[in-house]
């Protein structure tokens, strides 16, 4: 009778000890890959910039999370409208926008923004950052940017400049060089980065800044000069090209940034576990081949790393957009 006491006391005890074991697996599984769908909100329309960049790594995310990543499109109001969808998301929802420097530029020029750029989100993950290039049409008697400040001086009220429309980034960063050189341009807004090439190659336009993935194709094209790239240091895509700063402006530096943001009071945990993951993915050839095709420049950073970036860039482009006077409608 003991003896079959003790058989299930040790069954018994068995039993609850193989309970607990899957218990334990099962929570650990939740941690590692909880099955909960990520999403990846694209505030444009399919095709775009931020559409190609969220699908050159939102697999590989899903892979490395354990949980599937999805990418849905939240478009209008130049972005507005999905980043305010993003903004009053819940922070629980795993609930990511694929947002880009045109994240703060948007706000800014406003008059009745959709979202606080910094307040109403968590900095989860720094993708990378995009430079510009300064072009001109070749027929412009300069072969530097020295040249070119000395020829725009001389003929005030004169030239031209294009950009991708008032309030682009092209436009904040050409017209952030005409404040610092202290020259007197007139500003031409388009629909697009490819129109002011044209319009530049043709000749009714003088100069422009464009991204350098737009410019790459034009690097031997006898009918335009790239001048000079826009941010600190040098571009991978365009290495020939001297910097504005080292060209005699060491205080200019413009510079996209593009990133994973999330709503404020997002949890911590799944900050970090996104923020680890895409500094991983940062490093694999594949996802930098891809990267590489759309111009972007891959840089990790930690969360405060990010929210840092974002605070100092909204401090810098409300002085650019102040002075450029641009206006959203």
């Amino acid at each position: 009778m003991e003896r079959n006491r003790r058989i299930h006391f040790r069954l018994a005890f068995g039993l609850l000890g193989a309970a607990l074991l899957g218990l334990s697996l099962a929570s650990s599984a939740q941690t590692a890959g909880s099955g909960k769908v990520v999403h990846l909100v694209v505030p444009f329309a399919p095709g775009g910039g931020q559409d190609i960049l969220a699908r050159s790594f939102n697999a590989e995310l899903g892979a490395a999370l354990g949980q599937p990543v999805i990418v849905e499109y939240h478009a209008g109001a130049g972005g507005g409208v999905g980043t305010a969808y993003v903004a009053k998301a819940d922070p629980d929802s795993q609930t990511l926008v694929v947002a880009a420097a045109s994240h703060i530029i948007s706000a800014l020029i406003s008059p009745k923004p959709l979202y606080d750029p910094i307040k109403d989100f968590s900095p989860v993950a720094h993708i990378g950052t995009g430079s510009q290039v300064l072009m001109i049409n070749a027929q412009i008697p300069a072969k530097t940017l020295a040249e070119f400040v000395a020829y725009a001086k001389a003929n005030p009220g004169k030239l031209n400049y294009g950009s991708a429309g008032t309030g682009s980034s092209t436009h904040l960063s050409m017209a952030y060089f005409v404040n610092v050189a202290g020259l007197d341009m007139v500003h031409i807004p388009y629909k697009s980065n490819a129109e002011p090439i044209n319009e530049l190659i043709a000749g009714r336009i003088q100069a422009l800044t464009v991204p350098s993935l737009s410019a790459l194709p034009y690097a031997k094209d006898s009918r335009v000069r790239m001048l000079a790239v826009t941010p600190q240091k040098r571009s991978t895509f365009l290495p020939q090209l001297p910097t504005i700063a080292e060209s005699g402006y060491p205080s200019y530096s413009y510079e996209s940034w593009f990133g994973l943001l999330g709503p404020a009071g997002m949890p911590r945990a799944f900050v970090e576990r996104v923020n680890t993951e895409m500094g991983k993915l940062l490093k694999e050839p594949g996802i930098l081949e891809r990267l590489s095709r759309i111009g972007i420049e891959p840089l990790a950073l930690s969360p405060e790393a990010f929210e840092k970036l974002l605070r100092a860039d909204y401090e810098r482009l409300s002085r650019i957009v102040k002075l450029s006077g641009a206006k959203g409608g």
